[in-house]
């Protein structure tokens, strides 16, 4: 019997629901948050999340780093990653990414080393599937780095270095490129990289062997809206469908993803914020619910979680909530592992709050958990619970 997405939606998580009520609890998600360091923070920080109550623990330092402020995982779990956002590494210009190896038991990090980016301000990175590269985007540096790991998680040299040229018409932000984001295709074959001061989403092959990435043809970017700065971007679970959230003017595009050819083709923008607001706001993250019929992008200025309703025939939105983060400046936030929690760290208030989120609907509620930690940046759930 062929199901219609809104059953699949609503069975995906009764699924989730049934486990709790047949005792299959779910052990605590564990999570790591990334910071900017300073008076309150040293480094990255690490918790775990009770996916029945939704109760944030207490963070504990997991390693001390210098303004760790993405993180992501090796696809064995072994191993993680952080960008350091800095100007200078090793007395040269540009950032650098730190390796460090995950206690299965606690969480904690133990350095393994550091590779400089080429590039300053590294602000986000991915691991490829096989896990043979670490991808960054460098924002301060407008350029994109491939690097190689070596089986014990470590950092090998640089293998290739891409500098983006330009500019568009925001004189303040889009005076030169600036790398944003940096994402792969399910087949881990294609770098996907907004750039905020040149209105494009740019398209790599990557090599994993030989660590390098190269202009990808027949589209090797797409545009979005003069002024619009593109900054992060999510895939819908289906593949079908690519989703690019514009900082500077508060929206987001709807794209078709054409898998075979590595292309986009616009579908639909729309406005993450009320249209009576009348103030300043930048939006930063974005990401679809795993259930793939909503969508959730964060407002920095309106403090908000903009949710969206998803069709995945279509892959258009629908806004259905503004749901305040109870804090300011919501820089990232993110699905638990089942969908049931978000977590949003508001950078300027210094705390982690969590959600829930309506098995039927998508709509977001306070979980009634907040959590205070120093200037918050990423949220980063380790794949399986209890790990």
């Amino acid at each position: 019997m062929k199901l219609c997405p809104v059953s699949a939606w609503t069975i995906a998580a009764g699924v989730f629901s049934a486990g709790l009520v047949l005792g299959a609890e779910p052990s605590p998600a564990r999570v790591w948050f990334g910071t900017y360091t300073g008076a309150s923070s040293k480094g990255i920080y690490v918790s775990s999340l009770d996916l029945v109550t939704g109760a944030l623990a207490a963070p504990t330092l997991a390693a001390e780093s210098p303004n760790p402020s993405f993180l992501a995982l090796h696809p064995n779990g072994r191993f993680l990653y952080a960008v350091n956002e800095v100007g200078t590494f090793a007395g040269k210009p540009g950032g650098s990414v730190s390796a460090f190896a995950v206690d299965p038991a606690t969480g904690r990090l133990r350095a393994l080393n550091q590779q400089g980016t080429l590039g300053g301000g590294p602000c986000h990175l991915t691991v490829d599937p096989p896990g043979r590269n670490v991808l960054v985007a460098n924002y301060g540096g407008g350029s994109v780095t491939a690097i190689g790991l070596a089986p014990d998680g470590s950092l090998g040299p640089v293998g290739s270095h891409i500098q983006h040229v330009g500019s568009s018409v925001n004189r303040q932000r889009q005076e030169a490129p600036h790398a944003h984001g940096i994402y792969l295709d399910a087949a881990g074959r294609i770098a996907l990289v907004p750039d905020l001061g040149l209105d494009r989403v740019f398209f790599y092959r990557l090599d994993a062997e030989r660590h390098a990435l190269s202009a990808a043809e027949p589209q090797p970017f797409a545009s979005v809206k003069p002024g619009a700065g593109p900054r992060h971007l999510a895939f819908h679970p289906n593949g079908g469908f690519l989703y690019v959230i514009n900082e500077l003017n508060s929206t987001i595009t709807a794209f078709a993803w054409d898998a075979a050819q590595g292309s986009l083709r616009e579908l639909q923008t729309v406005a993450t914020l009320p249209p009576d607001f009348t103030g300043d706001n930048t939006t930063a993250e974005i990401a679809v619910h795993p259930g793939g019929r909503s969508l959730y992008a964060s407002n920095r200025g309106h403090n908000s979680l903009a949710v969206f309703s998803l069709n995945p025939a279509t892959g258009r939105l629908a806004i259905l909530q503004h749901q305040s983060t109870l804090g300011r400046t919501p820089r990232s936030f993110a699905l638990a592992p089942g969908g049931a929690f978000l977590l949003a760290a508001n950078q300027d208030s210094h705390e982690v709050v969590a959600f829930r989120v309506d098995a039927a609907s998508g709509r977001l509620s306070p979980a009634g958990s907040t959590v205070a930690l120093g200037a918050p940046v990423c949220v980063l759930f380790a794949p399986d619970p209890g790990r």
